[in-house]
């Protein structure tokens, strides 16, 4: 986890000394890409060397299929920017003269991904290594291994870990996309202009496809109940102003694709619940968000003033570099496996998201595993205008009509707005939010099984090692994009989803490998909670998960005192 806030956009060189154990060096997208099966050398990107150090450099990028990928000219970020939304100033013709022209291509440590814990393959050599049993015992989630427990740091700002700012956050060189046949992309529906006024309109659009020949009678009972369920959402999303405790009744227990996006937008205060109100705000709501990107991206104040302008570097851009250089390293590298996040339209629609809610939320800035809990909405915002509602193969957006992206961009914005503003704590310093729901999920597992919580401390496994990225990208890096859309429908019909419901689905995953983890040694236990073979999970899996926390929530919710550890008398345990 890299936290952003101080300037490191000055290339450094490389150098032959070892670095700190403190340290965090690159990131990589670890599980997703198991989960899918890419092959590893896929799952760290390096920056493509330069032209001009071709011949002195030897790193080379990442193989692609010969036909499938271009790369594209290198333009500024200011020129693509005025290519999404008219009234953006630009120079056409100012090449943008980047601060690290001396930049070196970055190493990453291969020992661990961004959140410091350790990568298979450097677990795999550790466990081939004859060194004695105990050796290895904790990870440090600030990066490396280490002989004794650790725990990310919250003391004094002295004695916080930090990442190494200028080995992590270079700026990428040329970008490789997809390149989108000509006619490719799901069909657009022709009310889309409709549907951008009012989101309720998608409603009068939805067809139900006849169910398939020879069906079986379970078959068709569940025809039968998929159809029953859409228009009982339909029922209650036209009426004049939505009733949100039966929408939340009715969502809990998943959503159907074709009404999701609006059900979501009212779920979480985003849309206003009277109809009459909804056109105005979406308008307001809309145009705020392409302003404040329109602001945020102004080369330099110095062009309102009739001063020159500056040159499209440094400070000069109008940004600042700290959080845009970090944000232009993670968006390439968010769900690699998913073909939709490959297209550069969708890349620069997530880090204009990204950038704007960062500099409006200076307290925390822009965390790594914010840029995972945007693609939810943007994926399932975007289908409400196709027909096809499987957007992830085969739907290149930079296709579609500009109003039509700058209306999934501000959606998405504001809805990844309304979700952090419960879990903000999570992000700001010192990340106390994290740090409480660790200790709370030990506990927890404590009591449901105190088997598996004595035999993770017997083997030296710290709950922080493992469960900091469950809590910090709420279990995204565990699962398929899909299945974390269903599993957001209840965290949205509860009161606390994403905060207090989280905690129990993350101990009934935990306890749910609780027969593999005790037979395990650390290393074992390591690999195993990095790759959890979630690969095919279903939608039934997910109900099943979410089922046994809602019993686990139900027993021990509000019950601190029966939480509480053995011996300890402290009023609070951690539990929200």
């Amino acid at each position: 986890m890299v936290q952003v806030g101080s300037p490191f956009w000055k290339g450094r060189p490389l150098s032959s000394k070892p670095h700190d154990q403190s340290t965090v060096v690159g990131a990589s997208y670890s599980h997703a890409n198991i989960l899918k099966g890419i092959p590893q050398q896929h799952t760290r990107p390096r920056t493509p060397p330069r032209p001009s150090s071709i011949g002195s450099q030897h790193v080379s990028p990442s193989p692609h299929h010969s036909g499938t990928r271009t790369t594209p000219t290198r333009t500024s970020y200011s020129g693509i920017m005025s290519q999404g939304i008219d009234p953006w100033g630009h120079d056409p013709t100012a090449a943008e003269e980047d601060d690290d022209d001396d930049e070196e291509d970055i190493v990453f440590d291969d020992d661990e991904d961004e959140f410091g814990l350790p990568s298979l393959s450097s677990v795999r050599k550790t466990q081939n290594r004859t060194a004695g049993p105990h050796s290895l015992k904790t990870v440090d989630p600030g990066g490396g291994i280490r002989n004794n427990p650790a725990t990310l740091g919250v003391g004094p700002p002295s004695n916080r870990q930090r990442a190494n700012s200028s080995d992590i956050a270079e700026e990428r060189g040329a970008s490789m996309y997809p390149t989108a046949r000509k006619g490719e992309g799901k069909i657009l529906r022709p009310q889309y202009k409709d549907i951008l006024r009012d989101p309720a309109n998608a409603l009068n659009l939805i067809n139900h496809a006849p169910p398939p020949k020879n069906a079986t009678p379970k078959e068709m009972d569940a025809y039968t109940s998929r159809i029953s369920r859409i228009n009982k959402f339909k029922r209650l999303l036209q009426t004049s102003t939505v009733p949100l405790p039966e929408l939340r009744n009715l969502a809990w227990s998943g959503v159907p694709d074709e009404v999701r996006a609006m059900t979501w937008q009212l779920l979480l205060g985003y849309l206003p619940t009277n109809s009459e109100r909804r056109i105005s705000t979406l308008e307001r709501k809309r145009k705020e968000y392409l302003d404040g990107v329109r602001q945020a991206f102004e080369r330099s104040s110095a062009t309102s003033t009739g001063t020159p302008p500056a040159p499209a570097t440094g400070r000069g851009r109008g940004l600042d570099e700290a959080i845009w250089h970090q944000i232009s390293i993670d968006v390439p590298r968010t769900s690699p496996h998913i073909q939709l996040y490959s297209y550069e339209a969708t890349q620069r629609s997530l880090e204009r998201i990204l950038y704007l809610w960062a500099i409006r939320h200076p307290a925390s800035g822009y965390v790594q595993g914010i840029n995972d809990l945007v693609t939810p909405f943007w994926q399932v915002f975007l289908g409400m205008y196709v027909t096809d509602l499987n957007v992830e193969e085969g739907m290149d957006p930079g296709q579609l009509p500009r109003s039509v992206l700058d209306a999934v961009e501000a959606d998405s914005f504001w809805c990844i707005t309304k979700l952090l503003e419960g879990i903000q704590d999570n992000y700001i310093y010192a990340q106390p939010g994290i740090h409480r729901q660790v200790r709370a999920l030990r506990d927890l597992t404590m009591r449901i099984d105190s088997a598996l919580a004595k035999h993770l401390e017997k083997e030296g496994v710290e709950f922080m090692q493992f469960s900091f990225r469950w809590m910090n990208c709420l279990l995204m890096r565990e699962m398929s994009v899909q299945n974390t859309i269903r599993m957001w429908d209840t965290y949205m019909a509860e009161e606390q989803g994403f905060s207090r419901f989280h905690l129990y689905v993350c101990a009934a995953f935990l306890v749910k490998w609780s027969d593999q983890l005790v037979k395990m040694d650390f290393q074992e236990i390591m690999m195993f909670l990095q790759a959890l073979p979630t690969r095919d999970w279903t939608e039934k899996d997910i109900e099943l998960l979410l089922s046994e926390a809602f019993i686990w929530q139900s027993l021990f919710q509000d019950s601190r005192a029966h939480l509480r550890p053995a011996g300890d008398r402290s009023p609070e345990n951690g539990l929200q």
